[in-house]
Parts: structure tokens; C-alpha cells; sequence
């Protein structure tokens, strides 16, 4: 499970072969010891929760690099090697 970006303590992280639970493209974001995926097309919370906070960063970061986790998503699911994505700044 690669760590494609880091920011204000938070981890974003794409699995490879992950399309079977949540069959569309999502990532997955860690804080602390709370765990969410997000939807990529529209940062929808498809399972967990990050405090509010948190949240509100990782879904304007997805809004930024929406192509770029796309393109990540594709190569994931193909079980091939992830690029990482410039954190929020």
C-alpha cells in the first residue's frame, strides 16, 4: 500500500487491486489512527471518517489533483507502480 502524499499529518495511500469493495476510484487517507477512503471523482466519504478538519484538507487536495489520482487509480489497479502527488501546501 504505497503512501502517494503526506501533509499536516496525514497520509494518503492508494492499494493496488483495490476496485472490488468500493468499485470506484477512491483513495485511502489516515490521520492519526482513523482511516477514510474518499471517492476521486466527487471526495465523497465512501468508509470511515477523519475529524472535520482533516477532511475538509484531504477533499481540496483530491479537487487539486483529481487527474493525477486518476492516473495513479489506473496504475493500482493494474498492480503497477504509483507516482507520488505534491502534498497541499
Amino acid at each position: 500500500m504505497p503512501t502517494i502524499s503526506m501533509f499536516y499529518g496525514i497520509l494518503i495511500l492508494m492499494y493496488f487491486y483495490d476496485n472490488k469493495k468500493h468499485a470506484c476510484p477512491h483513495f485511502h487517507a489516515e490521520y492519526g489512527d482513523q482511516v477514510a477512503s474518499i471517492a476521486i471523482e466527487d471526495g465523497e466519504v465512501l468508509s470511515g471518517s477523519l475529524p472535520p478538519s482533516k477532511m475538509k484538507l484531504v477533499q481540496a487536495w483530491a479537487e487539486i489533483h483529481r487527474e493525477d489520482l486518476l492516473a495513479n487509480w489506473k496504475l493500482a489497479i493494474a498492480g503497477e507502480p504509483v507516482f507520488k502527488i505534491d502534498p497541499l501546501r
